[in-house]
């Protein structure tokens, strides 16, 4: 079964809680369109995703566990996006380049995605943006950033090169 926004607000908080945690982390908020990617493969950096219920039930899903005393992280995917041209970033002015690098350097062979061209203004202002609007829309407290190393480095975390900000 897929749990829900609302049914991890009634269910699980409450045992968070009572096992005495003060903080929670969630995976797969992001619009993604691959389940099996663990929310991975994101399509859109800016809505939840519908198959855990409506923007408002993870909204209230929030304010719970707030009330409760507990601090709400998401697991957010700056590292990559989706592969896929129709419902994603990819492509999505007609070039290789607009997000992302261009050639193989846009691409993580093992993660089948696109990686982001944090050398571009267009998409700092962007992911960061979108860091900001989760914050604001739905007072989410903090991040775990996925994939780090393959933001850091040419070779994505899968060899020994030299770091990309180096």
């Amino acid at each position: 079964m897929i749990n829900t926004y609302a049914n991890f607000r009634d269910d699980v908080l409450p045992r968070i809680k009572r096992l005495g945690y003060n903080a929670v982390q969630i995976m797969a908020i992001q619009e993604h369109s691959y389940y099996a990617s663990f929310g991975y493969h994101v399509t859109n950096f800016f809505a939840p995703s519908s198959r855990f219920g409506t923007p408002d039930d993870l909204k209230s899903l929030i304010d719970k566990a707030h009330k409760l005393g507990i601090l709400v992280l998401m697991d957010i995917v700056y590292s990559h996006a989706s592969n896929n041209v129709l419902d994603g970033l990819n492509m999505f002015d007609g070039t290789d380049g607009h997000y992302f690098h261009t050639g193989s350097r846009g691409h993580h062979s093992v993660w089948d995605s696109r990686l982001f061209n944090y050398g571009s203004w267009e998409v700092l202002r962007y992911l960061l943006s979108n860091a900001r609007w989760w914050l604001e829309e739905y007072k989410f407290d903090g991040y775990r950033f996925d994939g780090v190393t393959a933001m850091m480095y040419i070779h994505h975390g899968l060899q020994n090169q030299i770091c990309f900000f180096a």
